[in-house]
């Protein structure tokens, strides 16, 4: 189950709320590898946008198929977004059926009051904004449909999402 959305929005909150609760999460590829040392999108954006899609692939191929919830702060679909936009490269079309997530996509939308930067988030505002609105894009043009999240307090909003879950419950997880 995939959690996308505005960089800065509270995915990261949310899914350690969730792992709280006793479901299983996969943190984000890209801050995983900018913790590691490796490849930094400020000082190599295509490098480390492939990189970091090498470990999300990982990360997909490690779980696929774990009975249960697992759900992941951002996927495969949004490192090749960030690389298509970047190079222009077909790198979203070949993910439509080798790499195949829970069908339906939570986003967090923008949300200024809680946006910040820090050492692994340096771009602005207006940066994240630009990905979030291609995100909205791509998931769809995939076949995903996008469910998005209220800004609420950090319980309200899990129990929103495991609330939408609830509903769904008879599709594949994952």
């Amino acid at each position: 189950m995939v959690v996308s959305g505005c960089s800065g929005g509270g995915k990261s909150t949310l899914l350690a709320e969730l792992q709280r609760r006793g479901y299983r999460v996969i943190e984000e590829a890209g801050r995983r590898l900018i913790q590691a040392g490796g490849a930094t999108p400020w000082d190599d954006l295509p490098g480390f946008l492939q990189q970091a899609m090498a470990l999300a692939e990982q990360d997909y191929h490690t779980h696929v198929g774990t009975a249960g919830w697992v759900f992941c702060d951002r996927s495969l679909v949004d490192l090749a977004s960030a690389l298509q936009h970047l190079t222009a490269a077909p790198c979203l079309a070949p993910l439509a059926t080798a790499f195949r997530y829970h069908l339906q996509v939570f986003m967090v939308p923008p949300w200024p009051a809680i946006y910040c930067q820090d050492d692994q988030r340096r771009h602005e505002l207006s940066t994240a904004i630009g990905e979030y609105q291609r995100l909205l894009r791509d998931y769809p043009a995939l076949g995903y449909q996008v469910q998005l999240l209220p800004r609420l307090d950090v319980p309200a909003r899990a129990d929103f999402l495991l609330d939408a879950l609830s509903r769904d419950a008879g599709e594949l997880t994952q």
